[in-house]
């Protein structure tokens, strides 16, 4: 008997639909679609802790997140009209960057691994994490 793949218990989830536009000719999501899929998954992660990209652009805040590095492990394909999740976590926050481990899943099977690296940029530069989003980006992550 398989066992049902239990979500890690910071992870959040995000579903999302795979569509035409996603796939290559032969209905395979093509490579680069799982990037965009795994960026909205990362923002509604973001959202769900509160911290809503438009707010903080709406708040005066002068820093942004930029992806510094990313591995992806590609195991099966996803193909045309899948119904995936997006799950994501935190696994470390440091003082100018956060460290987010991600799976895409087609219901108990993972599809897509991946391991991101969020630098926190202001003026061109790395800056420290505002405090009070570093807390809560804390408390939402293994470490918290």
């Amino acid at each position: 008997m398989q066992r049902k793949l239990q979500p890690h218990p910071h992870a959040r989830t995000f579903e999302l639909r795979v569509y035409y536009e996603d796939t290559d000719f032969s209905g395979v999501v093509y490579h680069a679609s799982y990037l965009r899929f795994l960026e909205r998954g990362r923002t509604e992660f973001l959202r769900a802790i509160g911290l809503e990209h438009r707010a903080i652009f709406e708040q005066g805040e002068r820093f942004f997140f930029a992806v510094r590095a990313m591995t992806l492990d590609f195991k099966k394909p996803a193909l045309m009209d899948d119904l995936l999740i997006v799950e994501t976590r935190i696994e470390a926050v440091g003082g100018a960057s956060i460290g987010m481990a991600q799976r895409i899943l087609r219901g108990d099977e993972v599809l897509v691994e991946a391991k991101v690296k969020i630098a926190v940029v202001g003026a061109g530069k790395a800056i420290r994490i505002p405090e009070q989003m570093r807390a809560r980006l804390i408390d939402n992550s293994e470490a918290g």
